[in-house]
């Protein structure tokens, strides 16, 4: 696929921005049946049987998509985040129940990756005037360094995106860290540009979606603490309390945990594969779900030993971390990265990251044309 501009390029972008707007309206407008008609439903059965139609609309609406980047992005929002929302709101559960206070509020926790952060308790008014210096310093310290790192990692994809352009003059082993490097600072911008709407109209504290995955200490301090943080949150209630409870009562308190957390597990391998197929579009060959199952073990196998060795493991966690790390990259190699490939995806986001930019690049130029001229 040869990257570069052209009227028919910028045609087939324009036709895809044209699809993502319907896209969204229909979205919203799904999402407003559910606050204004589904949330006056009893909870329960009858609420579950009124939002089921608009899960099945956002099964279906990415695949008017065939951008790998929008399709993906789109699926992952409605398909997977606004869904399991909308099954917890129809138990009265999750970040939908109570229902926000209006509309726009409810659309943007519905199918934006947000979580709000709880307004922070002070024990004592004392403490918290004394201390309001010092917050609004590290406040302002802590915002300004999170701009810097953005910029830095802005830079950093464009400059991946530029070197795979040239991937044919790289080995393979440059180019899969290149495309880890590039998946994850890829996500965590789209995330962030996509939750960007709801703090600048509702002023959110938002939690961030990564925790820096690259200085985890472990596979449970990166599942749980550091990767895509807003499915972990959505899982946690939707798949891993739930198992959790029942397994208590079948089976024991001792068993019930790393019941739930394989659950929790096979659950992402399986929308995983879902989202493989709203990229790809080619029936799912189910590596990407070994790899979260694998991974599911190791957590448990993991979770085991340092419960059997209370308070002695954690002095190797310097160990952990890069040991994790590697671990990561060779199982992503192996299982998480193959379907990808094999489907030509990787090429298709290089030339539509291309496309996307001479987009822009015309369109800022017609706009100083259309200024220059008035």
């Amino acid at each position: 696929m040869e990257v570069g501009g052209g009227g028919g390029r910028d045609g087939d972008l324009s036709s895809e921005l044209s699809n993502f707007f319907q896209v969204l309206v229909l979205a919203m407008a799904s999402l407003s049946y559910c606050y204004y008609i589904a949330s006056r439903i009893p909870t329960g059965l009858f609420r579950l049987l009124s939002v089921l139609p608009v899960i099945y609309i956002f099964i279906i609406l990415p695949l008017r998509l065939s951008s790998a980047n929008i399709g993906g992005l789109t699926a992952f929002l409605l398909v997977w985040l606004a869904n399991f929302k909308l099954l917890l709101f129809s138990v009265n559960q999750g970040p939908l129940s109570p229902p926000p206070p209006n509309l726009f509020h409810f659309i943007s926790v519905a199918c934006l990756p947000i979580k709000i952060k709880p307004p922070s308790n002070s024990s004592s008014s004392t403490a918290l005037k004394k201390n309001t210096n010092d917050h609004v310093i590290k406040k302002a310290y802590n915002h300004k360094t999170q701009q810097v790192l953005l910029v830095v990692k802005v830079v950093l994809l464009g400059l991946i995106y530029y070197a795979l352009n040239y991937k044919q003059n790289f080995h393979m082993s440059f180019i899969l860290v290149l495309y880890c490097c590039n998946m994850y600072l890829q996500l965590e911008l789209l995330l962030l540009i996509s939750a960007a709407p709801a703090r600048a109209l509702f002023g959110f504290e938002l939690e961030p979606q990564f925790n820096e995955p690259y200085l985890t200490t472990s596979l449970q301090d990166f599942w749980g603490h550091r990767w895509n943080l807003m499915v972990t949150s959505i899982l946690r209630p939707t798949v891993y309390y739930p198992i959790r409870r029942i397994s208590t009562r079948l089976i024991g308190s001792m068993l019930a945990h790393p019941t739930a957390v394989m659950a929790s597990f096979v659950v992402s391998g399986l929308m995983h594969e879902v989202m493989y197929y709203y990229i790809t579009r080619v029936p799912p060959t189910w590596e990407v779900f070994w790899f979260f199952v694998l991974h599911g073990v190791c957590l448990v196998v993991e979770g085991t030993v340092k419960r059997a060795f209370p308070g002695k493991l954690p002095l190797l966690s310097a160990v952990y971390g890069p040991l994790a790390v590697v671990f990561l990259a060779v199982t992503s190699v192996w299982l998480f990265w193959p379907q990808l490939l094999r489907s030509g995806v990787d090429d298709k986001v290089i030339a539509e990251f291309f496309m996307t930019l001479d987009f822009v690049k015309k369109k800022v130029l017609m706009l100083m044309q259309f200024w220059h001229e008035k």
